[in-house]
C-alpha cells in the first residue's frame, strides 16, 4: 500500500515538472533582467555616494535607504497597485521586474561603494596626476577592480534573487511558485508540488552558487579580499 501511494505520487510530480519548469524559466528571466539592471543602475548610485555632496548625495542616500529599509512585498506593491491610481499602469511581468530591480540595485549599490573605498585613494591620484579627467579615471582604474572585490557580495545577491522572485506570485506573475499555487488549488495535493519546488530551488541556488563561486576565483584579487557588506536575509 505505502509503495502503491509512492509510485502515484511519483507519478503525479513527474506530471507536474512541465508546467514547473515553465514557471522556473520566468523566475531565471526575472532574476536575470532584475540583477543586470540593478548593476547598471547601482553603478551610479554608489558614484553618488562616494564622491559628490549635497542634493545628490542626499537623493541617492534616500534611495537606498528607502529601498533597503522596506519590504520588497510593499515596493511591489506600490509599483503594480499604487502607481496605477497616478495614472502608470504596466504589465504584471514589468512591475515584478521593476520592483525587483529597483530593490536590487539598493544593494548592489552599496556591495559596490563598499568595494570602491576598498581601492587606494593614491591609484586614483594617479590616474589623475597622468592627465586622465576624473571619470575616465574612474573607469578604467577604479571600477574594474571595484567589480571585482565586489564579487563575493554580488555572488550573494544572485543567490537570494532567485528566491526572492517568488514574492512576485502575489500579483500572479507565472514564476515557478505561482504555477506551484496553481497547481494545488486545481489537484488539492500540497506536499509534492510544494516539495517538488524546494527541490528546483535547492539545486538551481546550488548550481548558480558553484557558478559564482568559480567567477569569484577567477577574478580574485590576491590579498583584497573582504571588507564588502553582504546582504543579509529578511
Amino acid at each position: 500500500m505505502l509503495l502503491t501511494e509512492i509510485a502515484e505520487e511519483l507519478a503525479f510530480a513527474w506530471r507536474i515538472l512541465p508546467e514547473l519548469m515553465k514557471g522556473l524559466v520566468v523566475t531565471l528571466e526575472l532574476t536575470g533582467l532584475s540583477l543586470v539592471a540593478g548593476l547598471v543602475l547601482a553603478i551610479p548610485v554608489s558614484m553618488l555616494r562616494t564622491y559628490t555632496r549635497g542634493p545628490l548625495n542626499w537623493l541617492a542616500t534616500a534611495y537606498v535607504e528607502v529601498f533597503r529599509g522596506t519590504p520588497l512585498l510593499v515596493q511591489l506593491f506600490v509599483v503594480y497597485y499604487g502607481l496605477p491610481e497616478m495614472g502608470v499602469v504596466w504589465s504584471r511581468f514589468f512591475s515584478a521586474w521593476l520592483a525587483l530591480t529597483l530593490n536590487s540595485a539598493a544593494y548592489q549599490s552599496e556591495y559596490i561603494r563598499g568595494a570602491i573605498l576598498s581601492v587606494s585613494e593614491g591609484q586614483l591620484l594617479a590616474a589623475r596626476s597622468l592627465g586622465m579627467p576624473p571619470i575616465q579615471a574612474f573607469r578604467w582604474v577604479v571600477l574594474p577592480q571595484a567589480l571585482r572585490l565586489a564579487l563575493p557580495a554580488w555572488s550573494n545577491e544572485v543567490a537570494y534573487m532567485v528566491k526572492y522572485v517568488s514574492v512576485v506570485y502575489m500579483i500572479a506573475v507565472q514564476e515557478l511558485f505561482t504555477r506551484a499555487q496553481g497547481i494545488i488549488s486545481r489537484t488539492f495535493k500540497v506536499w509534492t508540488p510544494l516539495l517538488e519546488v524546494a527541490v528546483v530551488y535547492l539545486a538551481v541556488v546550488y548550481l548558480v552558487t558553484r557558478l559564482m563561486d568559480s567567477v569569484e576565483r577567477r577574478f580574485r584579487i590576491p590579498g583584497l579580499e573582504g571588507g564588502v557588506e553582504r546582504r543579509e536575509m529578511v
